[in-house]
């Protein structure tokens, strides 16, 4: 394409050299073109330095951009006052997606919970089909990696977190999917409904809009969009949409009448049964059904399909206690959907909330709630929305001491004092965990470790 040879021309610089900067880096090395790398961090990469000027250091035709940076970082104020080029990541494997393979399909889903679920469902599903395409972007490989794969694959399905969207603008989906939108992210997006724009944004890209008809967010702010839309529910679907007969999953969008039902799959198909999983079904079929996969290969996939590690992993059950570790429940709206699961939780909680509020939870969650094991900076805004909204709930707080190992088991120490016959002890945080551990599936790790050795060796 033209377009993408004229731009690789003159230098270019890569914004951020994590995961997603260093396949950028990597697919410029293999191309011979000439670039430099600029991070907060100082460093190397490939034997090339990362510089952490705020300025360009040499004038560039195009600087690729690294989800996650905030236009008002100075850098990036900086090279927009240099008449630079910015673009997202995702643009610049879209163009060399349509140097490289034109002929290449992409489809996308974003929410704040279930992306990575959902995506991988839909990965079952084509795998089954016996599709060539892959799920990407914020899961597996960066969207540069998977667009110059050769050989080229059919189709590419992209997981998109709200600040990918934000910096891209040039795709053309074949379908996207909106799973939901609740608080989250408010310290980079600024507002709730910068977030939410950012997210709905998404549909603008696309043929197809598959929504979820349960989530007033989305139904609100769908109604401008002209284009086909297939709402899904857990509810007895109408013509043109997604939904639950009894035990069944059934499409009356994708069929020749839909005065008819085709049956997509069965809730036994489904692992862990539960409303929000099976919400993640019925938007990843959605997506397959865009694609032309027939139904029988939706339901072999959503059968053959298990939830990834810190999603609502039963760790080990003893004495009638079930723990559970739902780290990857980073934020509010994620923590609910476990804790409503179960009827009596321990629930072990806190972190970095993001910018998030905890009224709205705790509120939900009171019912199911036995007592709260607190932990991390934002720690005090769980213990006083429970202190307002459930004060017959108690509340621990456990301090760390800078080895998240140690403060893994005295957590868990804390918990078995707690929990008896009946009970769930629930790791589902609310909130982000660079505060105390190097990631969720760090803290995940740690909790299920800890439980292992301390509950399963007794």
């Amino acid at each position: 394409m033209k377009d993408l040879a004229r731009l690789l021309a003159e230098p270019v610089a890569v914004l951020g050299v994590g995961v997603t900067g260093r396949a950028v880096a990597d697919f410029l090395e293999c191309r011979g073109s000439d670039f430099d790398l600029y991070d907060d961090k100082a460093g190397e990469y490939n034997g090339r330095v990362i510089s952490t000027s705020s300025e360009p250091i040499r004038h560039y035709g195009l600087a690729i951009i690294s989800p996650g940076w905030k236009r008002s970082h100075p850098r990036i104020q900086s090279f927009l006052q240099s008449d630079i080029r910015l673009i997202s990541e995702i643009d610049f494997a879209w163009l060399v997606k349509s140097e490289a393979a034109p002929e290449q399909k992409w489809v996308a889903l974003t929410g704040t919970n279930g992306k990575t679920t959902t995506i991988q469902m839909l990965q079952s599903i084509m795998d089954s089909a016996g599709v060539k395409g892959l799920a990407c972007a914020n899961v597996g490989i960066p969207a540069i990696a998977a667009a110059s794969q050769i050989p080229a694959l059919d189709y590419l399905a992209l997981e998109l977190s709200s600040f990918q969207i934000e910096w891209s603008e040039l795709p053309h989906f074949e379908a996207v999917a909106i799973l939901n939108i609740a608080e989250d992210h408010i310290d980079w997006h600024e507002t709730f409904d910068n977030y939410a724009n950012a997210k709905m944004s998404l549909i603008a890209s696309s043929d197809c809009a598959i929504l979820n008809a349960q989530d007033p967010e989305i139904a609100m702010r769908s109604t401008s969009f002209q284009g086909k839309k297939i709402f899904y529910s857990l509810d007895t679907p109408m013509p043109h949409e997604l939904g639950l007969v009894e035990d069944l999953l059934v499409d009356r969008a994708f069929v020749a009448d839909s005065e008819e039902a085709t049956l997509i799959a069965e809730l036994k198909d489904i692992h862990p049964q539960v409303p929000h999983n099976v919400s993640n079904a019925l938007a990843a079929s959605g997506i397959a059904l865009a694609m032309g996969i027939p139904h029988e290969f939706i339901k072999k996939g959503l059968s053959a399909f298990t939830l990834d590690h810190h999603r609502l992993e039963e760790v080990l059950e003893r004495d009638g206690v079930k723990w559970i570790n739902d780290s990857k429940a980073t934020n509010p709206h994620a923590a609910i959907a476990g804790i409503l699961a179960n009827s009596s939780v321990i629930w072990v909680a806190g972190g970095l909330a993001k910018g998030a509020t905890m009224d709205a939870l705790v509120k939900r969650a009171a019912p199911r709630l036995k007592a709260a094991i607190l932990i991390g900076t934002d720690k005090e805004l769980i213990a006083e929305a429970l202190t307002l909204h459930a004060p017959e709930i108690p509340f621990y707080r456990v301090e760390g001491d800078g080895d998240p190992d140690s403060l893994m088991r005295a957590i868990i120490g804390r918990a078995k004092e707690l929990a008896t016959k009946g009970d769930v002890v629930l790791l589902a945080p609310a909130c982000a965990s660079m505060d105390q551990f190097d990631s969720y599936a760090h803290r995940g790790e740690l909790f299920a470790q800890a439980v292992r050795e301390m509950i399963g060796r007794e």
